[in-house]
């Protein structure tokens, strides 16, 4: 019999970490195609367009489709009948494999997880461990899935116990119509019903590892109960009208999958969640034959598409003031150059606990009448001055916002939404709040032309660079009067 040995999984796991962060799904970019084609808000198209591009950039260079390079999902269905050498547990193997394709020097991956995750949330700096799922079967193989899962669209997810008499379509409907932009669409709604709550969650992270197949079932006709909500809400969340990046739009997300299981006749477990326009996802068998060998997606698959640049305003971020914001307007696109600052979550934290102890932040940094971007940047390689810089979900540094314009900021980059309270802050300060695309960041990196930490160095990521940009091309999403695109925008095409 054929031995699987523990280089072959440590290598394949490596392999595939690699593979899923520059290689989108064929499937995926082939419905990101359709959406683009149909597509007939300008914005949406306008973000659909740099998330193909950036897409396509990515195969060719080998460098991340998205900044947040996910925490790693490991689906395992071990062969009874396998015969494997290994010399420690397999899950230790396998989060090797994850730590050797993180750190790979050619195509480094940004490490987000983080331990103590209810105290000092140390950075574990190889990504590992993997959230691993394992089971058996009768054969002589290894069947092993893996996926990158970023925060937005796992901070999205949905759980709920309904009576059995409830409607999970109600309930699906209701949670998408909150669940704003801040996940990246479009993408996919993963959707599990049934046996309880850690069964119902396990199986709607599953059903998102399965092919986009939406048309072949609404060519064909539903079969079951399941393929019939299965089209009802692809079709009726499309008519919400969220669209691209939350932007207005004709698609918001390519599938929806749902797998159940048999529950308790008291209780009716519903789980969803989605898939991003950063999916990323590989299925591959280990047989004792060494190590998996990916094969290339062909680049004919990608479109070669250009950003129009008819509306599009340049602007050097120097000339901002308070006094001439109020020249743009929610929806314009922009295209920024000259010096932004980068602050997450822990940066922002960090500023907040300064400034009320009133003390000036380290190496002189003064935030007053800058622009701060919401961006956790992959290490850079190479030539580069820095890896993948895509925005991370804007929602999170709300609570931070009425601290920031105090201090005197001017506005803000992000991605998705931001909440009423920040909107009424946005309008009070005359501010301005802007977008970049979510699942572009490759993109976006390419008008970074020089990066330096500033501030905070010892927390990796979360630390405060100064961006240098050339051409930067963002979105105008809340301007100085309070108007949200984020509003204006689904309200233009919500048909139900």
């Amino acid at each position: 019999m054929s031995v699987i040995t523990e280089q072959d999984i440590i290598d394949s796991i490596a392999d595939a970490c690699q593979f899923i962060s520059y290689y989108h799904p064929e499937d995926f970019v082939k419905g990101m195609v359709e959406a683009y084609e149909t597509e007939k808000g300008e914005a949406a198209k306008n973000a659909i367009a740099q998330i193909l591009i950036n897409s396509k950039m990515c195969a060719m260079g080998h460098r991340p489709l998205c900044q947040d390079t996910g925490s790693v999902n490991i689906f395992v269905k071990v062969g009874l009948n396998a015969k494997l050498e290994l010399t420690r547990e397999l899950e230790d193997v396998l989060n090797a494999g994850v730590a050797k394709g993180y750190t790979n020097p050619d195509n480094t991956l940004r490490y987000s997880v983080v331990s103590d995750p209810a105290g000092k949330r140390t950075n574990t700096k190889d990504n590992t461990p993997a959230v691993i799922h394992m089971s058996v079967n009768n054969s002589d193989k290894i069947e092993i899935t893996v996926a990158a899962k970023g925060g937005g669209s796992e901070n999205k997810a949905k759980f709920a116990v309904l009576n059995p008499s409830d409607s999970v379509y109600d309930w699906v409907m209701e949670n998408v119509r909150q669940m704003g932009a801040g996940w990246c669409p479009p993408g996919i709604l993963g959707i599990g019903i049934g046996g309880n709550p850690e069964k119902s969650m396990l199986l709607a992270k599953e059903s998102l590892m399965s092919h986009v197949d939406i048309h072949e079932l609404q060519e064909r006709g539903p079969q079951n109960e399941l393929e019939k909500l299965r089209l009802r809400l692809y079709e009726d969340v499309n008519k919400i009208g969220i669209g691209a990046q939350g932007l207005g739009g004709l698609t918001t997300i390519l599938d929806v999958k749902i797998l159940d299981y048999p529950c308790h006749a008291a209780s009716l477990p519903v789980a969803m969640i989605p898939n991003c326009a950063a999916t990323r996802h590989i299925h591959f068998d280990l047989v004792g034959n060494g190590p998996v060998k990916f094969e290339r997606p062909s680049l004919d698959i990608w479109p070669d598409l250009e950003i129009p640049m008819d509306s599009v305003k340049r602007v050097n971020i120097e000339d901002l003031t308070k006094e001439n914001l109020s020249q743009f307007k929610s929806g314009d696109t922009l295209l920024l150059s000259g010096k932004i600052l980068t602050a997450r979550d822990a940066a922002h934290k960090k500023i907040v606990e300064y400034k009320n102890a009133n003390k000036p932040l380290p190496n002189g940094l003064d935030l007053t009448d800058r622009f701060i971007y919401y961006v956790g940047p992959v290490d850079p390689v190479g030539t580069e001055k820095v890896g993948p810089a895509g925005p991370t979900t804007s929602t999170r540094m709300d609570k931070f916002t009425k601290d920031m314009m105090e201090i005197g900021i001017l506005g803000m980059i992000g991605k998705a939404e931001r909440k009423q309270p920040t909107i009424d802050l946005i309008k009070e300060y005359k501010s301005m709040y802007l977008i970049a695309t979510g699942g572009a960041a490759y993109l976006i990196s390419q008008s970074i032309t020089e990066a330096k930490v500033i501030a905070f160095e010892e927390m990796g990521m979360e630390a405060i660079y100064e961006f240098e940009v050339k051409d930067m091309p963002v979105t105008v999403a809340v301007d100085t009067e309070g108007v949200s695109i984020h509003t204006t925008g689904p309200a233009k095409f919500r048909t139900i």
